[in-house]
């Protein structure tokens, strides 16, 4: 029996994101953003979800792929009449001073070999379900109507037989078009080519200017172009998936909406792109992130929508089955109310890289006395404060140690900045914070197991401790870091590398799959510590627990290794590709070898 996996693949131009599935049909599309009602939902539902496909008659094989260092889907579908080609594509290309990344997406079907009867299939819906949209006929488009605003599906197929479901004789190549909000009225074969061909060479250009190391490169490379079309770039933010309500393991009711932006991994997702020397990216989600300190809010919250909205109101969806009919479906995220402190630091250091890497031309941010002078008085008035910690517990609360450290490393890049501006009030705030912070991370230490527990007076041990090692709070070659490792190790790490957050009873009781990005980084901290080969054993190991396109989810069951939760999980690529970047330094090869 073949482990679950998710059989989908995902196209996007930083506008939209699109879930293609092996049998053709468009599991997922969220129009006109993110976080918008799905326009196709089949993820969530196979009837209420709609359906968009190109299937054949009788039964068929699939196989699907990347054209190579490119968002740029095809999927192959062969029966005893044939075979033919669907290649699925969000356009993106350098137009006019600025990048073109239209609500448009286009399918083209090529014939490959014998004679193929296809049907094509479009029934979108609106409101999350609650109705199909209506289609009316145009010259050489089908109209349709129900959604905030009205799309259109421009073809050279004969629309009858769209709109009558009828299999037709593939002969010659065809080509579907979907634009939200306005009508096409360039030509259709001629434009989708173009749009192909342009579109084709701006993700191979944008990989070639990408500096990926000599370690596991191709992953790396699939890594970021995941992570780059997470960002939406009207505004920055990047949101942790494109998807709602996927359980971190059945029946869990774990079920939660994550196209949003959280704060707390700002930090993972800066270093990710400095990596890769995409500086861009790095600029716009700096002012995404600068933009929500200069409010007048009291605190930050632990996540942000895509524009900055800062009510995310969680409500459950009934009309809707769920993903294998995993109930519920949510979509907003309460943790929006939840008191996470880590964050303030996690902004600080993210931040870090426009004052003390010369790439960036510190002089031209003026607000560097308004902001800094924020972000210290939020950790001042924090740092002694309970909160729900990394994994935002519901209805938990502690001196988390995940919390402290990253006050501690929140503080020790606020005395760098404040020594490259010359602010002397500012360092000595910094440097006042930056012991306060190690008494609470001290006061988590067990000497007797010799670990650092996951909060103060607790017992627990938790993943995110890991980041103490990978943080140089301890000195990697001391034996305080390797005793804490090997103690994290016999307490949460699963077969083959895997590794769960935490073991102890939560608000939902005791989680059954292992988190993804935990693994990788334990990966970074094997490496960290001298233990190159069992990282390179781990990550090894680790990657094979992605889809068929190398597409990573957020958990994975250990005892079968299938993938649960949001999917792809940007998060989990990002773990991916720092883990990768670590083990290529300490094997020295930073450069492709």
């Amino acid at each position: 029996m073949d482990r679950h996996t998710y059989q989908t693949g995902i196209i996007g131009n930083c506008a939209f994101l699109a879930h293609i599935n092996k049998n053709t049909n468009v599991d997922w599309l969220c129009w006109p953003r993110f976080d918008s009602s799905f326009i196709f939902g089949g993820l969530l539902d196979e009837e209420k979800g709609g359906e968009y496909s190109i299937r054949p008659s009788g039964e068929y094989t699939s196989d699907q792929y990347y054209l190579e260092n490119t968002n740029i889907l095809c999927t192959e579908i062969t029966n005893e009449e044939g075979s033919y080609k669907i290649t699925d594509f969000a356009p993106r290309f350098f137009q006019y001073e600025r990048y073109y990344k239209p609500l448009m997406f286009i399918r083209k079907i090529e014939p490959l070999q014998g004679n193929p009867r296809i049907k094509v299939t479009c029934k979108p819906t609106f409101a999350y379900g609650e109705g199909f949209q209506e289609g009316s006929r145009g010259s050489n488009h089908l109209l349709f109507t129900g959604s905030e605003h009205h799309m259109q599906l421009s073809t050279n197929i004969s629309l009858s037989y769209i709109e009558d479901e009828k299999y037709f004789a593939l002969n010659d190549t065809k080509y579907l078009i979907m634009t939200y909000g306005y009508n096409l009225e360039a030509p259709i074969e001629s434009t989708a080519e173009r749009f192909l061909l342009e579109t084709r060479k701006y993700w191979r250009t944008w990989i070639k200017h990408s500096t990926i190391a000599g370690f596991q490169q191709s992953l790396v490379i699939r890594s970021a172009l995941v992570l780059k079309i997470h960002q939406y770039e009207d505004t920055g933010a990047i949101i942790a998936a494109s998807t709602t309500s996927l359980p971190e393991s059945p029946g869990s009711t774990r079920n939660w909406d994550y196209r949003y932006c959280w704060m707390r991994d700002t930090y993972y997702v800066i270093t990710a792109l400095n990596h890769i020397g995409h500086f861009e990216e790095m600029e716009r989600y700096f002012n995404y992130i600068t933009d929500i300190s200069f409010r007048d809010d009291k605190r930050y919250q632990p996540l942000f929508g895509i524009a900055g909205e800062r009510v995310l109101t969680e409500r459950i969806l009934t009309n809707l089955k769920g993903y294998q009919g995993n109930q519920p479906v949510r979509i907003g995220n309460q943790a929006f109310e939840h008191i996470q402190n880590d964050i303030y630091g996690q902004v600080l250091i993210s931040m870090l890289p426009l004052y003390s890497d010369n790439r960036f031309i510190y002089s031209e941010r003026k607000d560097s006395t308004i902001w800094l002078d924020y972000l210290l008085s939020k950790i001042e008035s924090t740092i002694d404060e309970k909160d729900a910690g990394i994994w935002e517990f519901r209805n938990l609360a502690n001196m988390h140690c995940y919390t402290n450290l990253f006050q501690w490393a929140g503080a020790n890049a606020a005395l760098k900045m404040a020594k490259r501006i010359g602010n002397q009030e500012f360092q000595d705030r910094a440097s006042q914070l930056i012991d306060r912070a190690a008494a609470h991370i001290e006061a988590c230490y067990d000497p007797e197991r010799k670990v650092y527990n996951h909060a103060i007076d607790s017992e627990h041990l938790d993943a995110s401790t890991l980041q103490l090692i990978l943080m140089n709070y301890l000195d990697p070659d001391s034996q305080r870091a390797k005793d804490h490792l090997i103690a994290l190790e016999e307490e949460l790490k699963a077969e083959n590398g895997l590794f769960y957050r935490y073991r102890h009873t939560d608000d939902f009781g005791k989680p059954k799959t292992t988190f993804l990005i935990c693994a990788f980084w334990y990966v970074e901290a094997l490496a960290i510590v001298g233990r190159i080969d069992d990282a390179v054993k781990a990550f090894d190991s680790l990657i094979s627990y992605g889809n068929h396109l190398d597409l990573f989810a957020e958990d994975i069951d250990e005892k079968d290794g299938s993938q649960w939760g949001n999917f792809p999980q940007a998060y989990s690529h990002v773990g991916l590709m720092n883990a990768a970047h670590r083990i290529a330094i300490k094997l020295d090869r930073p450069v492709f070898l």
